[in-house]
């Protein structure tokens, strides 16, 4: 079995017998590149393994979230697979910058056409989410979750300032006693900020449609997935977590991860891995193959003492 607790034990133990920090570490490390190898193995596909340690204390966001640096992580991990195998794309992400994200989604569809199936250990929020949607399927848990994307600019959600301008002009055009108030209260935007934000919304809308264009899905299918997950009229807020059953009843092809109980075990266990050494460590993302390549960002080198 590869649960927390007993990959914890190994890495414990592992300090122990080495005599160092050191030895814990690359025991998981090591542990973690066998489980991706088990899982590639199983299931006779590719397997890329993309996580951030954004849920990790003091973890800084410029180097977790999806950017621009990620490419050349997916063009170390690409190299050298056999593209008719197909990609089993293991996602663990808080999202983050869209231009990055439709390149990603881009690149690897240029390799593997169509057949990515996305697995979600825990969770793949906001562009994550796109990644995710993007794919054939989606192997998910009960523990899993993936989230809205519709667009952010600072932290600000830009459907909500929209219709927020588009209340307050309403309200002024039937009250003018109130533009005093409105006018203190939108005197805070910057120039342009309003026109960023249609823009924005313009852009999630034309990828969504892009990404769910030739999936075979019914329209009212296309309709409900852009209204549940590129919207926020439902979801009310971007960080929320959308589990598996609402994901299925929108449309979305959806596997579950307890069908299989080996393939659980080893992918939960690849899961556990990169928490320990997100923990234990400074590593802030991990990018990996089943065949040897990998990609690891630290913030600064890793602070484990010599033997």
């Amino acid at each position: 079995m590869n649960s927390w607790s007993e990959l914890n034990n190994e890495y414990n133990q592992a300090v122990v017998n080495g005599g160092s920090e050191k030895s814990g570490y690359n025991h998981i490390l090591q542990r973690k590149s066998l489980l991706i190898q088990e899982l590639s193995n199983m299931t006779g596909r590719n397997t890329i393994l993309y996580f951030s340690a954004f849920l990790n204390q003091g973890k800084d966001s410029i180097h977790t979230d999806i950017n621009d640096k990620d490419i050349n992580a997916f063009m170390e991990t690409v190299r050298g697979t056999d593209k008719s195998k197909g990609l089993d794309l293991i996602l663990h992400t808080p999202g983050g910058e869209i231009g990055a994200t439709e390149q990603i989604i881009s690149y690897l569809k240029s390799y593997y056409g169509d057949n990515i199936r996305a697995i979600v250990p825990q969770m793949a929020m906001s562009a994550g989410s796109m990644i995710a949607v993007a794919c054939k399927s989606i192997m998910m848990g009960r523990q899993s979750c993936i989230g809205p994307f519709d667009p952010q600019l600072g932290g600000v959600a830009c459907q909500s300032m929209l219709r927020e301008y588009e209340y307050a002009v309403s309200e002024v055009t039937k009250n003018p006693a109130c533009l005093g108030l409105w006018q203190v209260m939108l005197s805070k935007l910057t120039p342009t900020f309003l026109t960023r934000c249609h823009q924005a919304d313009e852009l999630v809308d034309k990828l969504t449609d892009k990404i769910l264009s030739g999936k075979g899905l019914k329209p009212e299918n296309v309709e409900d997935i852009k209204n549940k997950f590129s919207k926020n009229d439902d979801t009310k807020v971007h960080n929320r977590h959308i589990d598996r059953e609402e994901c299925k009843n929108v449309g979305l092809i959806i596997e579950d991860l307890e069908d299989d109980q080996k393939m659980q075990d080893v992918v939960l266990g690849i899961h556990h891995c990169c928490m320990i050494l997100a923990d234990k460590t400074n590593i802030d993302k991990i990018v990996e193959n089943n065949i040897g390549g990998n990609y690891i960002l630290l913030t600064t080198p890793v602070t484990i003492p010599n033997p």
